[in-house]
């Protein structure tokens, strides 16, 4: 446990002049317009279109109409006093099945995005990749082929070319853990698999596709300053056999990634744990010294904790890793690891609020890898919103959302003080979403969107946010 206030709501805290406050998005969960201008199919497109796997038959086809409402909700983030705005591109936007020649208009929407942030003094976060494959390369293996990691790199090198140096961050992927397990293990997102064999395969190209595009867009930009934004697990173990499960959940979760892209390698007992699944024929010689490309950045998005312990096999199995169940498992090799329930409150997700996990992820990662700078690219949390009438209009007074920004960015600040180099906080999200899975039933954003109306509206908890970034201090 770390030391001081143990509710993490201390007030007053002051950031520096250099720390980034920002938001967060993603493409296929605020753009809409998935059939306009060229654009091609995604396979989230597909996915959500395929009865039973999104909550009630929810789509991203219309999703908030960003594509549409650009330039207001680019004022939005400006009257916000956002500092930096954390955005992904849509590769079906760029090349429609992944592939070949460039579509013009999808390239001059994100060139109007970014030129929109400069001008309103906001810097560009962009994320190449926020889980929105083309359906044509996932018609010929997606990320268990080597060639979607190719196909990625000329991607980046097209988009680094038309947006140079105009992107303060260059972000590769986001969370492949999740487009790895729950993609092709839990079938709990696009596209759906249920194969620990393909998960892993995909871990691997994923890794590669990261390599291989920072190593295209510094051909193109040799200044760029590249990160990847990882969700490591916090991971705190149970009983006597909670060491071992917390040993095989962290190999899965972190360290098949940050081995192959911060050391250099894969970690050799998560091999040996997944053997009777994949002979990992897939990674070739000379492929971690690919991955291992210098980063100027690693982004970490933290929601939640978890606690194992290894199931006895006897009693009922307990299985609260807080990811939607559609029957197949997001831990290839680990089945027999135990999530257990953790103590609340908890968010509209389900999800445990435990900030401390967040100074603790930070702390641990400086001290693993104290030369490389980290920041928060994404932490927030989805709560049943209640709109209220008031005199001037109508409000959401999202308290628990403001209590749990607060207790964060206190832990941030915590982190901070520790020696921990940490460079700025995007808070998810900007909007409300389509959040995956689970369609529009959550809410995420610090403004709302009023689905019927696509109006915004900024809740109690935006208007706190652009106090703390106007004072630098967390409000009281």
């Amino acid at each position: 446990m770390t030391s001081g206030t143990p509710d993490y709501r201390d007030a007053g805290l002051a950031f520096g002049d250099d720390f980034l406050f920002g938001s967060a998005t993603a493409a296929y969960q605020i753009e809409g317009a998935v059939d306009e201008d060229g654009r091609g199919p995604s396979i989230w497109d597909t996915f959500s279109h395929t009865p039973g796997k999104v909550w009630n038959g929810d789509t991203g086809d219309i999703a908030d109409d960003h594509y549409h409402r650009l330039d207001a909700d680019l004022d939005l983030m400006r009257e916000l006093g956002l500092e930096a705005y954390r955005f992904s591109i849509a590769w079906p936007r760029i090349q429609p099945t992944g592939r070949g020649e460039v579509n013009e208009p999808g390239l001059a929407f994100y060139e109007r995005l970014v030129d929109g942030l400069i001008a309103r003094g906001i810097r560009p976060i962009a994320t190449l990749y926020h889980w929105d494959l083309p359906q044509a390369l996932e018609d010929e293996g997606g990320w268990t082929s080597r060639a979607t990691a190719e196909a990625f790199a000329d991607y980046a090198r097209i988009v680094a070319e038309r947006l140079g140096d105009r992107v303060t961050v260059w972000t590769t992927l986001n969370e492949p853990w999740c487009s790895a397990y729950l993609g092709y293990g839990s079938g709990a997102h696009a596209p759906g698999l249920m194969d620990g064999a393909k998960a892993l395969a995909a871990v691997h190209h994923l890794n590669l596709a990261h390599g291989l595009a920072v190593r295209a867009i510094r051909e193109v930009l040799p200044a760029a300053e590249c990160s990847i934004t990882l969700n490591l697990h916090v991971i705190r173990p149970s009983g006597a056999t909670g060491e071992e499960a917390a040993r095989r959940i962290d190999g899965l979760a972190n360290r098949l990634f940050l081995g192959p892209l911060l050391d250099g390698e894969y970690p050799a007992d998560v091999i040996e744990d997944t053997k009777a699944i994949t002979d990992w024929a897939f990674v070739r010689p000379g492929d971690t010294e690919l991955i291992r490309q210098p980063l100027d950045l690693l982004g970490v998005n933290y929601y939640s904790t978890v606690t194992v312990r290894m199931w006895d096999g006897h009693s009922p199995r307990v299985n609260a890793d807080g990811h939607k169940d559609m029957g197949g498992s997001p831990w290839p090799g680990s089945e027999e690891v135990e999530f257990l329930e953790q103590p609340g409150p908890y968010t509209a997700m389900g999800w445990n609020i435990d900030p401390s996990g967040l100074e603790d992820l930070l702390v641990a990662l400086h001290e693993s890898y104290p030369e490389l700078p980290l920041m928060v690219t994404e932490n927030g949390a989805a709560f049943d919103d209640v709109v209220t009438e008031e005199a001037d209009g109508p409000a959401v007074h999202d308290t628990d959302r403001i209590d749990y920004l607060r207790r964060h960015f206190t832990a941030a600040h915590r982190a901070l003080a520790r020696g921990v180099d940490l460079r700025g906080y995007q808070v998810w999200s900007l909007l409300d979403n389509f959040e995956w899975g689970f369609g529009y039933s959550k809410r995420f954003g610090i403004v709302r969107v009023d689905y019927d109306t696509l109006e915004r509206l900024p809740k109690d908890s935006a208007r706190w946010y652009a106090e703390l970034i106007r004072t630098r201090r967390i409000p009281a």
